[in-house]
This record gives C-alpha cells, sequence and structure tokens, in this order.
C-alpha cells in the first residue's frame, strides 16, 4: 500500500496546472488594451461546430495523458509538467502585456454541439488568445508521450486526439493562425533546450553539493 501511495505521490504536483488557472482567470479580459491578430487567411477557415467535441476533451487529455507519463517514466513526467507550467507563466505574461482577442460567430442553440459552443464561449472570455494555452499544453503532453510510448495504439491514440484538439482551436473560432503557430514554437523551445538548460543547472547544483 505504502509503495503504491509513493508512486502516485508525484501526481500531486499535477495541482500546480489549476492553481495557475486562476492568473488565466484574471487575465481574461480587455482592460490593458487589446490587439487583433487575424488575418484573411483565418476567414477563410470554416466554423465546424462538431469540433467542439475534441476542444472539450483537452481538459481531461491533458490530465490522462500526465497519469500516463508518472506511471511510464517519472523522469519525462516530470519534464512535461515543469515543461507545461513554464508554457503556462510565459503566455500569462504574454497575456498581460499583449492582449489578443479573436471574433467569434454568432450560433444559434440549435443541436447538442451548437449549445456546448455556446456553453465554452459563454465559459471562457474571447481573450487570452496568443499563443494558445489549449495548443501549447497540448503539443508538450504530445512530446512528452511521444517519449515514453512504446505501443503504436497509444502513440496513435494520443497523436490523434492531441492534433483534433489543435485544430479544434480554430474550428471553433476560439483561436487564430498565429496563435497555434506560436504556441507550437513556444512548446518546442521549452520542452527542448529550456529544460535541457534546466536539467544541467540542476545536474551541476547536485555535483556542487556532493563535493563540498
Amino acid at each position: 500500500m505504502k509503495n503504491a501511495m509513493g508512486k502516485l505521490l508525484p501526481l500531486m504536483w499535477m495541482i500546480s496546472i489549476p492553481i495557475s488557472n486562476i492568473f488565466y482567470r484574471i487575465l481574461n479580459n480587455s482592460s490593458r488594451g487589446v490587439y487583433t491578430l487575424a488575418m484573411n487567411i483565418d476567414e477563410k477557415i470554416p466554423f465546424i461546430k462538431e469540433f467542439i467535441v475534441p476542444y472539450i476533451i483537452w481538459y481531461p487529455f491533458i490530465f490522462i495523458a500526465l497519469i500516463y507519463l508518472c506511471i511510464k517514466d517519472r523522469k519525462v513526467y516530470y519534464r512535461t509538467l515543469i515543461s507545461l507550467n513554464i508554457g503556462l507563466i510565459i503566455c500569462y505574461l504574454i497575456f498581460y502585456f499583449f492582449q489578443t482577442t479573436v471574433v467569434r460567430p454568432r450560433i444559434e442553440d440549435v443541436d447538442i454541439f451548437t449549445k456546448l459552443v455556446s456553453i465554452i464561449y459563454n465559459h471562457d472570455r474571447p481573450y487570452n488568445c496568443f499563443p494558445s494555452v489549449h495548443v501549447i499544453t497540448t503539443y508538450i503532453v504530445m512530446r512528452g508521450v511521444n517519449m515514453v510510448a512504446r505501443r503504436e495504439i497509444m502513440l496513435f491514440s494520443f497523436n490523434i486526439i492531441g492534433i483534433l484538439i489543435i485544430l479544434s482551436t480554430q474550428f471553433v473560432k476560439q483561436h487564430v493562425i498565429l496563435d497555434l503557430i506560436a504556441a507550437i514554437i513556444l512548446g518546442e523551445f521549452i520542452f527542448g533546450p529550456v529544460i535541457n538548460i534546466y536539467y544541467d543547472i540542476l545536474a551541476l547544483n547536485m555535483k556542487k553539493k556532493m563535493e563540498s
């Protein structure tokens, strides 16, 4: 029993994500001025109501993926979780200094999909768009899973769901193309060199302590 609890204890650090989400709520407004990054190509992307399903799946997807990583490889789990938190902090700083918005389409609650879209629109104000939190967190989690998953069915499942979540940000008109691109670039930069530098510094500090 104690052994099982010890293995699951690191999952408690996942609480850092909902805690940081408090800042998302605080910053989700236009009081500091607001910009738009919409381009002509964004107007050509259709609104597809059915994509609200993968958009909503993002919420359990992140936590299920982190649990999977914690079970499979503790080091990759911590790398992914740290990357997520760094990514969120950077996003919040950008939101504070450079707030953007997205023009949403007018919709009517005619079926289950449009009703779900209305719930999301009402729950999440049209700010905090650049870069997309949905995309950067999904991308980082996908990078983590691709480092540890060996079974093709697991890789296929996580990657397909992740890609659908990223695409959903465009088709439900929660983000524009630049929000998506910036999030992927930032996610790759954080998960790659930034975390490598972090581990190098950590290893150096541990070496100094052992030598002292």
